[in-house]
């Protein structure tokens, strides 16, 4: 199997789109992932898993806590910012949750303390204990086959 029949497949797979946070020095930085998923119940754990050659890796790694701002229907110019697709500079809507820098109008947030790092290949697995939680009532934003989607009743 090549790399591009093993991506295909993983494209088979939909998923929801978040932003990864963080804040070092006093500067945010964010990256869209959606290699994202809940681990544990008690204790409440989630992992993300980072290419060691994204900037966000060192960030991470460095702040030792992240933040995951899962991205709501309508935001699907965001999760393009944050992976570095659009041509012209733009703003981040920023908010402050616990201490954190998450996407204004998201679906939901949740700010993380990292307890483990996994090597994983090419990426670190970021395995972090959740700390607090925000939700609201939306529809997310699906990515399905290496495009975005909507959900359909």
């Amino acid at each position: 199997m090549d790399d591009r029949m093993f991506r295909n497949a993983m494209g088979k797979f939909a998923t929801g789109v978040t932003v990864l946070t963080t804040e070092v020095d006093g500067k945010v930085h964010g990256m869209t992932a959606n290699a994202f998923m809940s681990v544990s119940l008690n204790p409440k754990l989630v992992l993300i898993s980072i290419g060691e050659n994204a900037k966000m890796h060192d960030k991470v790694r460095q702040s030792k806590k992240y933040a995951v701002s899962f991205l709501n229907g309508n935001q699907e110019e965001v999760s393009r910012q944050f992976a570095g697709q659009l041509q012209e500079e733009r703003e981040a809507n920023f908010e402050s949750f616990n201490g954190m820098p998450v996407i204004r109008d998201s679906l939901g947030v949740l700010t993380c303390n990292v307890v483990a790092e996994h090597q994983a290949g090419d990426h670190t697995l970021f395995i972090g204990e959740v700390s607090d939680i925000n939700l609201k009532e939306d529809e997310p934003l699906v990515f399905y086959q290496g495009k975005y989607r909507e959900l359909t009743s």
